[in-house]
């Protein structure tokens, strides 16, 4: 399949969008499972980075065109899950 020069510069752009979305979810799941190991009673910071994380997830998905579908936990609650047995078996 063919594309225009225009067609080529948007398909760059968005394929750069989607790994610049991917890396900021990427980075926000690495710091909030820091700060749930390493201080895992900072439920501000937990809180503050999980909502950060949530919408990098929405914005990430947004932007390869998966939908929102209603039964979807939030990444940041699903996370907070597996940073929670983390710290337990670490205990």
């Amino acid at each position: 399949m063919r594309y225009s020069r225009g067609e080529h510069g948007r398909v760059q752009a968005l394929q750069q969008e989607v790994s610049r979305a991917e890396a900021d979810y990427q980075r926000l799941r690495a710091a909030y499972l820091e700060v749930a190991k390493n201080e895992p009673g900072h439920e501000v910071a937990l809180a503050m980075i999980g909502a950060d994380m949530d919408r990098a997830h929405q914005h990430l998905q947004a932007l390869i065109g998966l939908p929102r579908l209603p039964f979807t936990h939030e990444p940041s609650t699903v996370l907070r899950r597996e940073a929670q047995r983390i710290t337990e078996d670490h205990d």
